[in-house]
């Protein structure tokens, strides 16, 4: 025998699925302890506040890594978005290439949008979670989270205030650094990547060879520096599990909320065997093949309910894993996790019909027409960080004429089923690639890469 027989290692899901349980169940210990459940105070933003000691001792010492773990993917999303993408347009040699790609990237993801939405309505329209409140929960919860509830109307009246034009102006950067410095400006990355790409069909090959050549090698460090960070995932999901239970609001109020999270939660399950079917009829590939590849980006989407903190993921899974090219995954998932809110649109459907119900009102069949065409074009504006869901949803209640202050009946819930429809969305992304990628002739076999391919010790020769 000359090299010793690797290890079989543990699938990267069960590793995240592992620190997930691991993060609740320390939380949940530490919260029954006498020490963890008793209360000290801790002063935020000049005041003092009541804070059981184990949400304190969470938040300090448990939390931040959490926090680091999103940052590194965060670190790498502009870069990884900017050497893909200019690499997958330039490979394409042929604009009508990229005008047909596109073409139908948008018009699918659309479509999906307005699916997610009328399926919000369906469910909700037939449970009717908002006529279970009573006035006294409705009043305690717009009591509890008024405050909240007023930053993100404040927040949303800007965005208002701005001209229909404005949200296509937004795309063209002034800056591309400034641009690629924030990235809720994921959108203005996109544009000049494709805007470079471009270019570089444009002109003679031995001008663009070398250009390309260092794009190529960019990408393969930005997809090492991926693996790298992957290796740190499942003490990141402990941190931010951890984190979320300590930090979760009172039983009774999650139980006056049951049937508005049933309500969410049924349909984003229809949208993800949705999903599973639409991949296997026009792909061929069964759920479990397509589940399973992409696993590991979804749970990193219910960990961090950040789209835009797991592209890097969702990109290496889809191409490693669900076997659709660079060409296609380059272009079609970046513009997939700033426009494709599949699960967004569908909470914010749900949610204005439950508000809604709360109040008494019944909202007539072109009011929920308007609330799908509001919803479909909000989503798409919805930026790919957690919470963003929840400012496009005072556009879609003004539009409804559904009493804003009734965004606070939702607050206490809201993180959960924001985890859960992040999830949906990095799922419809890439059920939205391999479609593209099967229309395109660029969906083959997976060619998955080792996580620590370059870092195993060497055997010796004995």
């Amino acid at each position: 025998m000359t090299k010793k027989q690797k290890k079989k290692k543990l699938a990267l899901h069960w590793k995240i699925l592992l620190g997930m349980a691991a993060g609740v169940i320390f939380s949940l210990v530490l919260l029954s302890t006498s020490w963890g459940a008793s209360l000290t105070t801790h002063k935020v933003g000049g005041e003092d506040i009541e804070i059981s000691r184990a949400a304190l001792f969470v938040k300090h010492w448990i939390k931040p890594f959490g926090n680091m773990f999103i940052n590194a993917l965060k670190l790498i999303a502009v870069p990884l978005i900017l050497a893909s993408l200019i690499k997958g347009v330039s490979d394409l040699k042929d604009i009508s290439k990229l005008s047909k790609m596109g073409l139908r990237t948008i018009s699918t993801y659309v479509v999906t949008t307005l699916l997610a939405v009328t399926i919000g309505l369906l469910v909700v329209n037939s449970i009717d979670p908002g006529k279970s409140i009573t006035e006294e929960t409705r009043d305690d919860l717009v009591q509890s989270y008024s405050g909240d509830a007023d930053s993100k109307i404040k927040d949303a009246e800007k965005q208002k205030e701005s001209g229909p034009l404005q949200a296509l102006e937004d795309l063209i950067p002034s800056n591309i650094f400034n641009a690629a410095s924030n990235n809720g400006n994921m959108l203005q990355v996109i544009v000049f990547a494709i805007f470079f790409g471009i270019g570089l069909i444009l002109i003679p090959e031995e001008k663009s060879k070398p250009v390309k050549a260092f794009f190529d090698g960019f990408n393969e460090v930005i997809l090492k520096l991926i693996d790298l960070i992957m290796l740190a995932a499942p003490v990141g999901v402990f941190a931010l599990l951890a984190g979320l239970v300590v930090e979760s609001p009172s039983k009774d109020l999650f139980a006056a909320l049951l049937w508005y999270s049933v309500s969410v939660v049924i349909g984003l399950f229809i949208m993800i065997v949705l999903y599973t079917l639409i991949v296997y009829l026009f792909t061929g590939k069964n759920p479990k093949y397509f589940l399973g590849g992409i696993a590991p980006a979804q749970l990193l989407a219910f960990s961090t309910s950040s789209s835009a903190a797991t592209l890097p993921v969702t990109m290496e899974r889809v191409e490693e894993h669900l076997g659709v090219k660079e060409e296609v995954t380059s272009f079609v998932l970046p513009i997939g996790a700033t426009i494709n809110m599949d699960g967004t649109s569908l909470y914010q459907a749900v949610a204005a019909i439950f508000i809604a119900q709360a109040f008494g009102m019944d909202l007539d069949l072109t009011a929920q027409l308007g609330i799908v065409a509001t919803a479909t074009l909000a989503s798409i504006g919805s930026a790919a960080v957690p919470g963003a869901g929840m400012v496009m949803l005072v556009i879609v209640l003004a539009q409804a004429g559904i009493p804003e202050a009734g965004l606070a009946l939702i607050f206490a819930i809201d993180r959960p089923l924001d985890m859960l429809r992040t999830t949906v969305n990095v799922t419809g992304d890439a059920a939205v690639s391999m479609l593209i990628g099967k229309s395109v002739g660029k969906l083959g076999d997976p060619q998955v890469k080792d996580w620590d391919d370059n870092y195993d010790p060497i055997d010796s020769n004995i």
